[in-house]
């Protein structure tokens, strides 16, 4: 029997009994736990305990997020026999013949990349009684980018809508161009983009930068630029921050002064810059050799009641300090990371750890081992031993010093 199968059948044996003495959580706390955990069965616990209450505040659409996060967590650890299991339960569900409750197993088979158990379920529409509409066929489409099969887009968006008898919307068409952007055959994105506006759908932002991010990816900047002042100035579409973020994005490795003046030009349009944006910024003037202009950065980023540091911003600081073999520095970032639960990765902290050894700090060195062996993942934790150990770091039997930080749950985002 596999876990999910048995924690069902334990669940529906103690539900009864437990349920006067759990207290209850909200549908937030819930997301939380499944985050910022590492045990696949702990997760799989945590959604069916939440729900077997049955809350009547809970909108379907969290549930369907909470199912989501599941599965991902699921995939993490690749237990994919648990996720068929976990998804295919849901089939005899009466809820089954709504097709939102649907199109979120199609969604969430594409997230785990187990793309043919989409288009299964896609299938099954008809016998399962539930109906189908763009909802639907933009869930199944959505799984093709998520299991990155993007050649299947295009059949799909040629073949159902007329199948079924509906039309495909804007969403549709967004994804559409997304998968022709990612198989790089940006041209034809552009020519479904004229499509869609000439059919009546509205271009907006989202649209306006997948083709904008493609076009600087393939390297075609003057066509990048061309493209930006066709839409922007002459079409009227109106960039939001992703937007920005993707001219920021590739202009980061140079001058630091056009980053500069894009987040100004931002903030005049009264979009507000978020950490992305900072990040880049941060990144530009580090690959500048700016490490003091990146500081300021930071620490203005530190006070700011706006935009916070979130782990991409500790792992960037972190490592160009590290460059510049300024590892004592480092570390007091790490420390402040670990305070808010958002620890960079495995590979810059490695690069931390050797250069505080390197420079005898071993106190310093020992410490971040030690918080490290509580937050990392259990995947992570024989690479974190074993570096430990090269480095002649043994901490196990070690009372905790001034130098550790008691760390907050580990965020990645």
């Amino acid at each position: 029997m596999s876990p999910y199968l048995a924690l069902r059948r334990a669940r529906h044996l103690s539900t009864v009994a437990t349920a006067a003495a759990i207290k209850p959580i909200t549908i937030s706390q819930t997301k939380n736990r499944i985050r910022k955990g590492h045990d696949p069965d702990e997760a799989l616990q945590i959604y069916s305990s939440f729900t077997a209450t049955n809350d009547p505040t809970t909108s379907p659409a969290s549930t369907r997020h909470l199912q989501e996060l599941t599965v991902r967590r699921l995939a993490k650890s690749h237990r994919f026999s648990d996720i068929k299991d976990f998804l295919e339960s849901h089939k005899s569900q009466p809820q089954i013949t709504s097709e939102p409750f649907l199109a979120s197993l199609i969604r969430c088979y594409g997230i785990a990349g187990m793309f043919e158990n989409s288009v299964n379920t896609y299938n099954e529409m008809s016998d399962l009684g539930t109906p189908r509409s763009t909802l639907s066929f933009n869930s199944l489409l959505s799984a093709c980018i998520h299991s990155k099969v993007f050649d299947r887009v295009p059949i799909y968006f040629n073949e159902f809508p007329a199948k079924f008898g509906f039309a495909p919307d804007k969403f549709s068409y967004g994804i559409l161009i997304k998968s022709y952007c990612e198989m790089g055959s940006v041209e034809t994105a552009m020519e479904k983009l004229n499509e869609m506006e000439e059919k009546g759908n509205e271009i907006d932002a989202i649209l306006f930068t997948t083709i904008l991010h493609a076009l600087y990816k393939n390297d075609k900047i003057e066509e990048a630029e061309k493209f930006w002042d066709e839409m922007v100035t002459k079409k009227g579409i109106k960039p939001d921050v992703g937007s920005y973020n993707v001219r920021l994005c590739h202009n980061q490795p140079g001058n630091p002064e056009v980053l500069k003046g894009l987040i100004e030009e931002m903030t005049k349009l009264e979009l507000k810059p978020d950490i992305i944006s900072y990040n880049y910024l941060i990144t530009c003037y580090c690959l500048n050799g700016m490490i003091d202009e990146a500081k300021k950065v930071y620490d203005d980023l530190l006070k700011s009641k706006g935009s916070k540091p979130n782990a991409a911003t500790f792992r960037t600081w972190v490592f160009h300090l590290c460059k510049k073999g300024r590892f004592t520095t480092g570390y007091k970032v790490f420390k402040q990371s670990a305070k808010v639960g958002k620890i960079p990765d495995f590979n810059t902290l490695k690069y931390l750890v050797e250069g505080l050894v390197k420079e005898g700090n071993l106190s310093e060195a020992k410490a971040l081992v030690r918080t490290m062996n509580k937050k990392f993942a259990p995947e992570l934790l024989k690479a974190w031993e074993k570096l430990a150990g090269d480095l002649g770091l043994t901490v196990a039997e070690e009372v905790v010093g001034s130098g550790e930080v008691e760390a907050a749950g580990v965020d990645r985002s």
